[in-house]
C-alpha cells in the first residue's frame, strides 16, 4: 500500500565550491536513480558548506538559481532535498532547503529556529523563516522539512504532524562538541528522531553531514526512521555513504492507531491556552493552595 523508497546522501561538501558541491549531488542523484529511489535527503547546506562565518552573504542564490534548476533537471521524477544559503525578500539570507523534481524547485523551507549557543551562531548570519508547511511527495505521501536544530523545539514537530506530515525530512549539520563537551550529539539526535517516530506515528529522514570545517567535525551516522522508532537504518560514521530504506504507508497508518498521538492532538485547548498566555485573555488566575 503506497510504498516510497527513500534515501540520505550523506556528503562532505567543499566550503564555498558550489559547481564542485553540485557535480557531487549530480553523482549522487545518478546512483539513487540507478537504485529506483523516490527521494533523496542531502545535508543542510550541502550545496555550500556550513561555516562560512561573515562571508554567508557572498554564496546566497536566489531558490530558481541555475545551480538548483540543473539539479533538479537531473533529479527528474525523484524529489531531491539539497540545502544552500538563500537571498531572500529585502535582501535577507536564509538557511533553506529546497525540494527539487522534474526540472523545478516544488517547495522551499526556511530554518525557523536558528542556534546561537555553545559553538553556533547562525542566528547572526540567517534571518529566520516564518511559515512551516508541508508539500506532497507522492500522494498520500505528505512531507514537512525540518532544518536541524528546528528538530529541537518540539512545537514545530507538533505542528508539521497535525498539519498532515506523513514523513519529516531534516537535513543536519551535526558537529561533536558544538553544545559542550559533556554534550553528545550522536547519542541525543538518536534519542530524539526515535521519540518522535514513536510518539508521532511517523517516519523520519535525518540526513548528517560528515568531514571537518575548522573546529566543526562533523560526525555523519544519518539515520532514516520508521513509523514507531523500533527500526532504523544508519549511515557510516564520519564518511560519505548512501543508505536506502522502503516505507509502506500502511505502517503509518498502523503505528498511528496504536499511539493516537495526532487523534488526540486537541488544537483547540492548544490554541486557547497560547492565546491566554500571549495576551492574557479574560482567564481568572489559578492559585494552588497549600
Amino acid at each position: 500500500m503506497h510504498k516510497l523508497r527513500v534515501a540520505v546522501a550523506q556528503i562532505n561538501p567543499k566550503i564555498g565550491d558550489l559547481s564542485h558541491n553540485a557535480q557531487k549531488h549530480i553523482d549522487f542523484i545518478k546512483r539513487a536513480k540507478n537504485e529506483n529511489v523516490d527521494v533523496l535527503v542531502f545535508p543542510e547546506l550541502s550545496l555550500t558548506g556550513y561555516n562560512l562565518k561573515q562571508n554567508t552573504w557572498e554564496y546566497a542564490i536566489e531558490y530558481r538559481d541555475e545551480k538548483l534548476l540543473d539539479i533538479a533537471s537531473e533529479s527528474a521524477d525523484m524529489t531531491s532535498i539539497v540545502g544552500f544559503i538563500e537571498l531572500g525578500f529585502a535582501a535577507q539570507i536564509h538557511n533553506t532547503a529546497a525540494a527539487l523534481r522534474d526540472g523545478d524547485v516544488v517547495y522551499i523551507h526556511r530554518k525557523l529556529n536558528l542556534p546561537s549557543y555553545g559553538m553556533l551562531d547562525e542566528g547572526k548570519i540567517y534571518t529566520p523563516g516564518r511559515h512551516l508547511e508541508k508539500f506532497v511527495l507522492n500522494k498520500p505521501w505528505h512531507s514537512s522539512i525540518l532544518i536541524c536544530s528546528d528538530l529541537w523545539n518540539p512545537a514545530l514537530v507538533h505542528l508539521s504532524v497535525v498539519n498532515g506530515a506523513t514523513l519529516l525530512i531534516v537535513p543536519t549539520n551535526s558537529a561533536s562538541n558544538t553544545v559542550s563537551s559533556d554534550f553528545s550529539n550522536p547519542q541525543s539526535w538518536y534519542l530524539t528522531l526515535r521519540f518522535y517516530a514513536m510518539m508521532y506515528g511517523i517516519p523520519i529522514i535525518m540526513s548528517n553531514r560528515c568531514g571537518k570545517e575548522d573546529d566543526y567535525e562533523f560526525w555523519g551516522g544519518s539515520k532514516i526512521v520508521c513509523p514507531g522508532g523500533d527500526e532504523y537504518t544508519v549511515a557510516k560514521t564520519g564518511e560519505e555513504d548512501m543508505v536506502i530504506q522502503d516505507f509502506s504507508y500502511r505502517d503509518v497508518v498502523k503505528a498511528r492507531a496504536k499511539l493516537p498521538t495526532v487523534r488526540d492532538s486537541n488544537l483547540d485547548l492548544i490554541q486557547r491556552e497560547i492565546e491566554r498566555l500571549t495576551h492574557k485573555i479574560g482567564y481568572p488566575s489559578i492559585f494552588i493552595k497549600d
